[in-house]
């Protein structure tokens, strides 16, 4: 009996695309290789990653580009000011070593998408049902799912439904909402990643206790408002299934798992970085070793360079918070930051300074990243903080017209990022109002 394959032969790949995906694999292994047995291999992963970053740098739209651009423009200027204008030494070997555990650890989920479908095609669970009732499942399917799959659940879930009729607008708020509440709490997000970088003495479980009826409180306001506003009597939803959460529940359990037993000398976001490749490749060794190689050779060419507007942004911004936080030592001599304390009053304006930021169009990474190079954080204060920079990520995110989120809409299912931030102001008010709320809570227990 021959070795099985993949279903799909591999789609025709342009050889940049294809070096491209290679360089961010490369830039993967040798994170997960530096945390295994060699760390002097990490050296390697910075340069990978803008290497795959470069090649794709012509097939970004053309808002991320100039966005992306301009970050990294303004962080190698200010490297520049700082080493010309200041004397400050720069280690230039490390310049593009910012936020790369966070970008690695985002390719490393991306190969969730390749356990628990072993025929290699999307097949997201559940039947649609329409009114409320689909509404709540699109909300807490996304939610719920788009904790460990990200982006691509919005994708998985939204595809579903747009095969009854094009999306309408409560269900592309649905999605958008449902997705950008989760990075009020889930470990497996980007935004967890970038606030364990720039706050590792944050206490999880607390930010865990704090978030989580947080966003619980974002799917309420969303379940209160839509249906007021909108006929929701012909709207298709999405209709969760016990099989649904298995995968969120193990590989949730698996992170704890290895944080407090196996490795807990490792951070969430390196445990995630090795885990989530590994599973899939166990996951799909039951299948055979061809057909194992074929899914990760088709991974690696198609989906990792389709990563490229992430990975350029987050990259950008690591150099960008290089470039500020080294002319900020330089030219202060270490000795000034942007408050005094952190407490109530300098967390609430941060929340502000940043969601108002992300209206204006800068994703929330810029805000909080400015945010964390012109700090010093005690150990008892970084807790605050991360909760700040989350709860201004997954307000932010949801309102601003170039977020992630609603940039993938726009692109997939054609609604204008106008559009979706006009919808999404009172939710977003809201919302501010019970994050502050939250914070004051926080800062005074």
């Amino acid at each position: 009996m021959p070795a099985q394959t993949a279903d799909a032969a591999s789609p025709e790949v342009a050889p940049r695309h294809a070096l491209a995906g290679l360089a961010i694999l490369a830039g993967l292994l040798s994170r997960i290789a530096s945390l295994a047995w060699w760390p002097a291999v990490e050296a390697l992963t910075g340069p990978a990653l803008w290497l795959g970053t470069a090649l794709l740098w012509p097939d970004l739209p053309r808002r991320n580009r100039r966005q992306a651009g301009m970050l990294a423009g303004m962080g190698a200027g200010l490297l520049l000011v700082a080493t010309v204008g200041y004397g400050a030494r720069v280690d230039w070997s490390g310049v593009l070593d910012g936020n790369t555990q966070v970008v690695a650890m985002l390719v490393g989920v991306s190969f969730i998408g390749l356990i628990g479908n072993l025929r290699g095609r999307p097949r997201p669970p559940g039947h649609p049902v329409t009114g409320r009732r689909g509404l709540a499942g699109t909300w807490l399917g996304v939610h719920l799912l788009g904790t460990i799959l990200n982006l691509s659940t919005v994708f998985m879930v939204g595809d579903r439904l747009a095969r009854h009729a094009p999306l309408t607008l409560p269900q592309l708020l649905a999605l958008n909402r449902g997705l950008s509440s989760a990075a009020l709490w889930s470990p497996f997000f980007a935004s967890m990643g970038i606030v364990m970088t720039l706050a590792p003495a944050m206490d999880y479980a607390t930010v865990l206790a704090h978030g989580l009826p947080l966003a619980l409180c974002a799917g309420l306001v969303t379940m209160l408002e839509l249906p007021r506003r909108f006929d929701l009597s012909d709207t298709a939803g999405f209709s969760m299934s016990p099989r649904s959460l298995l995968l969120p529940v193990v590989m949730a359990a698996l992170v704890m798992g290895f944080h407090f037993g196996l490795t807990p000398e490792l951070s969430i976001v390196s445990i995630i970085t090795f885990l989530m490749p590994a599973s899939a490749l166990v996951t799909n060794l039951t299948k055979g070793p061809r057909w194992t190689l074929g899914r990760l050779h088709r991974h690696a060419l198609t989906r990792l360079p389709a990563m490229r507007g992430e990975i350029s942004l987050f990259l950008c911004a690591g150099l960008l918070t290089k470039g500020l936080s080294t002319l900020a030592n330089a030219a202060t001599d270490g000795g000034w930051t942007l408050f005094e304390t952190y407490g109530i009053s300098e967390a609430m304006f941060s929340f502000l300074a940043i969601v108002v930021s992300a209206v204006a169009g800068l994703h929330p990474i810029i805000g909080v990243s400015v945010l964390a190079s012109v700090l010093d954080l005690a150990d008892g204060q970084q807790t605050l903080f991360a909760f700040t920079a989350l709860a201004a990520w997954a307000v932010g995110t949801s309102v601003g017209p170039l977020s992630g989120i609603n940039l993938s809409l726009q692109g997939r299912y054609g609604v204008s990022g106008t559009l979706m931030m006009r919808e999404n102001l009172r939710y977003a008010l809201v919302m501010a109002v019970l994050v502050v709320a939250m914070i004051a809570w926080l800062a005074r227990t």
